[in-house]
């Protein structure tokens, strides 16, 4: 009868399923900054902090075989002001390195955005002897993540000096993270507990190893002002949903998302008016946390 029932759990229920997904950030930015690589070498010399409570929208297209499934999900964040102002902080003092001296705060608009993500995963709950109600699966993939964020009207205070404002559009922010993840994906059946059919827990936990790329467009500045940062580090991840089936083939669910980011690398600074191009890794930091709720 074991075997029989390990049997019959190595069969898809479909072997072709489709998503429609809308998710909402909360709580969630994108992060840089660098140190001074001139004495006295305070770091940071320069923060900027970008919000990304927007919305996004996409689907997923995945394929069930026996022992297997593999899986594309597509997203793209919707055009809109983020919640939350972006921040910009300078320790430009060389005699107090310890003292923030600069200061704004702008709005922050959303651009064409997306995100996208490519994994597998094998059902080993039955080689473990876990019962048919509990699927274990390891999973390994990629996370692509493009994120275009314009600071704007915003006002800029500095040490001794009265507040100034920052019309219009002020930085451009580009950035790209490739994360090749690893983990373990289960999903608990509820059916059995609260007679509720086609009831089912989910959840995720990845560590991931991070390749990012940023380029910060300074607008306001004399000439063409760009930074670049190229930095490497890692990800954890980690989802908890749940979902139902209203038919058949319709089902319905909600999923709680965390992503934390932290990477390090090299800095470059680029201006062609004052023939300005050169590099430095002293603090140079970039970080992000993603807080999300999606509902399929």
């Amino acid at each position: 009868m074991a075997a029989a029932n390990n049997e019959k759990s190595l069969i898809p229920e479909k072997k072709w399923s489709a998503e429609l997904r809308v998710k909402r950030y909360f709580g969630s930015h994108t992060s840089y900054e660098f140190g001074n690589p001139f004495p006295p070498h305070q770091a940071p010399l320069s923060r900027l902090e970008f919000p990304m409570n927007t919305w996004w929208a996409g689907g997923e297209v995945r394929r069930s075989f026996s022992r297997f499934s593999a899986g594309v999900e597509v997203l793209t964040a919707i055009p809109m002001e983020s919640d939350g102002l972006m921040k910009d902080s300078d320790w430009d003092d060389d005699s107090a390195p310890g003292q923030r001296t600069i200061y704004s705060e702008s709005q922050c608009r959303m651009e064409p955005s997306y995100r996208v993500r490519g994994d597998v995963d094998m059902k080993v709950g039955d080689w473990l002897g876990m019962p048919v109600w509990f699927d274990l699966r390891p999973v390994a993939g990629v996370r692509w993540q493009r994120l275009t964020l314009v600071a704007h009207d915003g006002a800029q205070t500095e040490l001794g000096m009265p507040s100034m404002a920052l019309p219009g559009d002020s930085i451009r922010f580009q950035q790209t993270y490739w994360q090749y993840f690893l983990g373990i994906r289960a999903a608990y059946d509820l059916e059995r507990h609260l007679k509720a059919p086609r009831l089912k827990l989910h959840g995720q936990l990845d560590w991931a190893y991070v390749d990012g790329d940023n380029s910060d467009h300074h607008l306001l500045r004399m000439g063409n002002r760009m930074t670049y940062e190229k930095t490497r580090g890692d990800a954890w991840h980690a989802s908890l949903g749940l979902k139902v089936g209203l038919t058949e083939n319709i089902n319905a669910g909600a999923e709680l998302e965390y992503l934390r980011i932290r990477s390090e690398g090299s800095h470059q600074l680029v201006n062609d008016l004052f023939g300005i191009d050169f590099s430095f890794d002293h603090g140079v930091k970039v970080w992000s946390d993603q807080f999300s709720m999606m509902m399929s």
